[in-house]
């Protein structure tokens, strides 16, 4: 092999620098052709897409888009990772959730690739009680425990600590979380946080005891779920780490034992750089708290990402494979220490066997066959990342300050505030889902009228009583099912007739729109023979605009002699006699189609 000298020489000098503000005239020349008479930092302007709290994604990004150092792996900031080696030495921890006492689907899940259980216990989830059945044939010094007990934290905390005492487990080879979390209990259920003394004692237990075990969970799942925003839940999740932090301190544990107790867990999306950058994000700010707490050498965050379900859709749930598989990816390379991915089915009811072997599958080929996982902080020096991070993590502390100068987590979320500003934001983000200007793949976009449904049993009811939960999909949900009722009363669903005008070319475009749109609402489309057949009672004209200019108003006139008793129509809305109501893009697609079955008497 010959080795070049190192001459000095760049292999790209032949090649001019281009500048900036060339790639935006470029930019701007394009724009006009399609009516967007913009130039220089506007026409980058112009491509740039807003996010929430208030950062924005630009359509190029160079060296000049500077960001504090990252830091090198299991180093302070710890932004590239909490462990110098990543999760190189084997992948990351595969963490199943069961909510239901089943022995056997706990050990099948161990036997084929989960690492790690994620077990709901206590109130309708897994009984105490339950806790050595379940775990009964579980080699406890091999597989990490993690509770989640609610307000029955100390007694299955007791239980399981019993556990390994009767089996034999040395205390240094116990692992896992003794799930303590009386915040995000409150944040839940709206009751007062339940004693932190006795969570403070778990801690010191574990910490003399236990090294292998934590005994805080710090769980930002329910500000997600409640539809904050990712600046909101690191927020949240950093005002509720400083709280637990106060509290251990004040029992007695030092900074550095109090932080070695905490676990975060956060949501994974679908929104693959947003996730990558919310987990590098909390990392730098959970060691920004460390070192403000003068213990920067405790700042390395301990990570469990859980998929989305958020995210999740009870319609076309197969689709939910795909989400989960991006989340997770998200996941892996943003530096999560254990994931979880939901099953497809999840919100459906308790998964089966099939949806579980297909959730702990998603990690084994991201790990054993994408190899995601033998390099630490792939996505780092990326100039988006790295920007995104640093935007995202200044958001979140903003919004962390905020909580802090309201009296602290406890004391925010009693008063409303939390809630008020989650609830804020969804509404926010609910006018983008009605507007289908964030699409739902198989719910607002290309969604299957005749699809079989999937039938699951029902899953242990969810604790309620404090922050709502929310689904992308729940507006939408309500107009299909609607249109369920009215299938199974009258045999069919209500339908609309797309009366195509002219030419395939002139009204192909607006057909498949209109379709589309429709059946989002669970409305049947009829686009064959004539409205006197169609047995709908509305019509939607579709075609163009210089057609709609010739025939939309004569068109609409003869339909309504026909017996439509509305006429709509799938274009920008104009003046035509006789047309009702417009389908366009970027309309509000629940509203438009909840008054659509209001007229047909589709309750």
């Amino acid at each position: 092999m010959t080795v070049l000298p190192d001459d000095g020489l760049s292999l790209a000098s032949e090649f001019p620098d281009a500048p900036h503000e060339q790639w935006q005239n470029l930019v701007a020349g394009v724009l006009r052709k399609s009516g967007k008479d913009v130039s220089g930092p506007a026409a980058e302007d112009a491509l740039s897409t807003v996010l929430e709290d208030g950062i924005g994604t630009r359509p190029l990004y160079t060296a000049h888009d500077t960001t504090p150092d990252a830091g090198l792996p299991g180093f302070a900031p710890f932004v590239r990772g909490d462990r110098a080696e990543g999760n190189t030495a084997g992948g990351w921890d595969v963490r199943q959730r069961h909510a239901a006492a089943d022995g056997d689907a706990v050990l099948s899940d161990l036997e084929n690739g989960v690492t790690s259980l994620w077990l709901r216990v206590g109130g309708t989830g897994i009984p105490v009680s339950s806790l050595a059945t379940v775990l009964k044939d579980v080699y406890l010094d091999l597989a990490p425990v993690v509770l989640d007990a609610g307000d029955e934290t100390a007694a299955a905390a007791d239980r399981l600590l019993r556990l390994y005492e009767e089996r034999g487990v040395a205390p240094a080879a116990a692992r896992g979380n003794l799930g303590a979390d009386p915040l995000g209990f409150e944040a839940r259920t709206g009751s007062p946080a339940y004693d932190l003394a006795s969570v403070a004692g778990l801690a010191r237990r574990c910490a003399d005891t236990y090294p292998g075990l934590r005994a805080l969970t710090v769980d930002a799942l329910p500000y997600h779920e409640a539809g904050g925003s990712a600046a909101q839940e690191l927020g949240c999740s950093l005002a509720t780490g400083v709280a637990y932090l106060r509290g251990l301190t004040e029992a007695g544990l030092s900074v550095t034992e109090a932080c070695a107790q905490l676990e975060f867990r956060y949501a994974a999306t679908a929104d693959q750089f947003l996730t990558i950058a919310k987990l590098r994000a909390a990392r730098r700010l959970w060691a920004r708290v460390a070192e403000a707490c003068g213990a920067p050498e405790a700042g390395a965050q301990l990570q469990h990402a859980v998929t989305s379900p958020v995210m999740m859709t009870r319609r076309d749930p197969w689709v939910n494979m795909l989400r989960t598989t991006v989340a997770t990816l998200a996941a892996g390379v943003g530096g999560a220490a254990s994931v979880t991915v939901l099953p497809f089915d999840d919100a459906l009811g308790l998964p089966d066997a099939f949806a579980r072997r297909i959730a702990r599958n998603t990690s084994t080929i991201l790990i054993e066959e994408s190899h995601l996982a033998r390099v630490i902080d792939p996505a780092g020096g990326s100039w988006y990342v790295e920007r995104l991070t640093d935007e995202l993590a200044h958001a979140a502390w903003e919004f962390f300050q905020g909580i802090e100068q309201a009296g602290g987590q406890e004391a925010a979320l009693r008063s409303g505030a939390i809630g008020e500003r989650l609830a804020e934001t969804w509404a926010a983000r609910s006018a983008k889902l009605a507007t289908r200007r964030e699409p739902i793949t198989g719910v607002s976009e290309f969604p299957l009228l005749d699809e079989k449904p999937v039938d699951r049993a029902p899953a242990p009811e969810q604790p309620t009583g404090g922050l709502p939960r929310v689904r992308r999909d729940e507006a939408f949900e309500a107009l299909r099912a609607r249109s369920d009722a009215h299938l199974a009363a009258t045999g069919a669903r209500p339908r609309v007739y797309l009366a195509a005008l002219g030419p395939a070319a002139a009204h192909s475009a607006r057909l498949a729109f209109a379709a589309n749109l429709f059946r989002t609402g669970g409305i049947e489309p009829v686009t064959e023979g004539t409205f006197e057949e169609s047995g709908a009672v509305e019509a939607c004209l579709c075609s163009s605009d210089a057609l709609y200019e010739e025939t939309a108003e004569a068109t609409a006139a003869e339909l309504r002699a026909a017996g439509a008793t509305h006429v709509l129509l799938a274009g920008r809305p104009a003046r035509y006699a006789g047309v009702d109501a417009y389908a366009f893009a970027g309309c509000d697609a629940v509203a438009l189609l909840s008054t659509t079955l209001d007229r047909m008497g589709v309750s």
